[in-house]
């Protein structure tokens, strides 16, 4: 369990790709649950122990997801998620170069529960959900492009949509257009920082999660 933050309220994990946030119909052990096992053989807890899942990543992507260990402090997440007073920051890997090193990129998203997938359009449609995100480029190797981005909306697979619309699919990503998949099975997105004011202190938090350990392209950026 890597752990990047810990006080009495909160708790942020640097999740691996791969891993599950909340359960689905897979039925398979999630990262909350893990924690939940962490959380009561650290403190030798004999009864449950609570964690409160304000927010998610999809289950290929790695990096910090915020946990709540408080009801009071979940309520409070919860609220400012939605309100967009969290900040998030991700990293993406992607094979092709951006049109331009430096743009914002408006969708409108159209989401298929059947196929689990997002489908952006330059204009609105029924159904459709405004979709606004801001990239940078930051670094290359010789063959590969990292991005920085900043959401500024938070809708289903919305960076992924919205890159692979642009020509610039997220390394590993097939089912929004990469050409091949990664050793891990996972993509090559990261939830990088996050940055926010507690929720029950007021103070400001930000947080960095490192980028996975065991893919040497990751590594080869780490450093920035």
């Amino acid at each position: 369990m890597d752990i990047i933050y810990e006080d009495n309220h909160l708790i942020a994990v640097n999740k691996k790709c791969g891993e599950i946030v909340q359960g689905d119909k897979t039925g398979d052990i999630t990262l909350a649950d893990e924690l939940k096992e962490w959380l009561k053989k650290k403190y030798r807890k004999p009864g449950n122990v609570f964690v409160g899942i304000p927010h998610r990543l999809d289950r290929p992507v790695s990096g910090i997801v915020l946990f709540a260990k408080t009801g009071k402090a979940l309520s409070r997440l919860n609220d400012m998620f939605r309100l967009g007073e969290i900040k998030k920051t991700y990293w993406a890997i992607v094979k092709n170069r951006p049109p331009k090193d430096e743009d914002e990129l408006v969708h409108w998203l159209d989401r298929n529960e059947r196929q689990n997938k997002s489908y952006a359009y330059e204009n609105e449609r029924p159904n459709t959900k405004k979709a606004i995100l801001h990239y940078k480029l930051i670094a290359h190797s010789d063959h590969y492009y990292l991005l920085e981005v900043d959401l500024q909306t938070g809708r289903h697979h919305q960076i992924r949509s919205q890159l692979s619309k642009t020509g610039c699919p997220v390394k590993g990503d097939l089912k929004y257009g990469a050409n091949r998949s990664n050793p891990d099975g996972g993509i090559s997105l990261h939830a990088r920082h996050v940055l926010f004011t507690h929720p029950v202190s007021k103070e400001t938090i930000e947080l960095v999660a490192s980028v996975p350990q065991n893919d040497s392209l990751w590594k080869s950026f780490d450093s920035i």
